[in-house]
């Protein structure tokens, strides 16, 4: 079985979370928070990064979510989440670029500094002005997504697809913090919970980090 390197509220790792369930891949959650990397594990990826998709019985390690889900992709031909025609495939990647750079650069990594890594690791508050600056970014994100979802079904066309997993994926870390103002953005939010609901994204919602519990909406499928 497969081992996922993680910690609860990395998207990345929750992206191949995602991938795994959709093709009903078993797995063991192994936790390794960033800042507490062993050299044991350092062996496995000496970048001390996590995600990382490890097969003990084989000792084959598979590093970086993008790399980790291609290879999924590829392997497993069941319920294939980079699909579709050249171009479509094209539209899958561009998105998931996207929403693993620009969101993450724009949202996820400023809130997983200020409200996590901050009150568990360096003992300080948060920034005000960085989660002001976030949320009126978020918004531009959360536009973005309503273009996307008025003018296809999925984000990157007609079909579910990586890139509607890896958008969620991020936004599941924005929402455990409860910092999404759905206002303004009912196409965005009404895709959100069609994502939530899967079967996939149920062991998501399980998972806490010690020390820093999620909102009480977190879990709720239809919030």
């Amino acid at each position: 079985m497969w081992h996922l390197y993680h910690f609860p509220l990395c998207p990345f790792s929750r992206k191949v979370q995602l991938a795994l369930g959709e093709k009903g891949l078993g797995y063991e959650l192994v936790p390794l928070y960033p800042w507490d990397a062993d050299p044991n594990f350092r062996q496995l990826n000496p970048a001390g990064r996590v995600p990382v998709l490890h097969d003990p019985t084989k000792n084959f390690a598979l590093i970086d979510s993008q790399a980790i889900c291609e290879y999924l992709d590829e392997t497993e031909s069941d319920r294939p989440l980079i699909l579709g025609s050249a171009r479509s495939r094209a539209e899958i990647r561009r998105l998931v670029a996207l929403f693993d750079e620009s969101f993450f650069g724009d949202i996820t990594g400023p809130l997983l500094v200020e409200k996590m890594k901050k009150r568990l690791v360096l003992r300080q508050s948060p920034d005000s002005k960085v989660l002001r600056h976030t949320q009126r970014l978020l918004h531009d994100h959360l536009d973005y997504i309503d273009w996307l979802i008025d003018n296809r079904r999925w984000l990157a066309g007609s079909q579910l697809s990586l890139a509607d997993f890896t958008a969620a994926a991020q936004i599941s870390v924005v929402d455990y913090f409860g910092d999404i103002d759905w206002k303004g953005h009912d196409s965005a939010h009404g895709w959100y919970r069609v994502m939530k609901s899967r079967p996939s994204f149920a062991p998501l919602l399980r998972q806490k980090m010690e020390g820093l519990p999620p909102t009480r909406q977190y879990a709720d499928v239809n919030a």
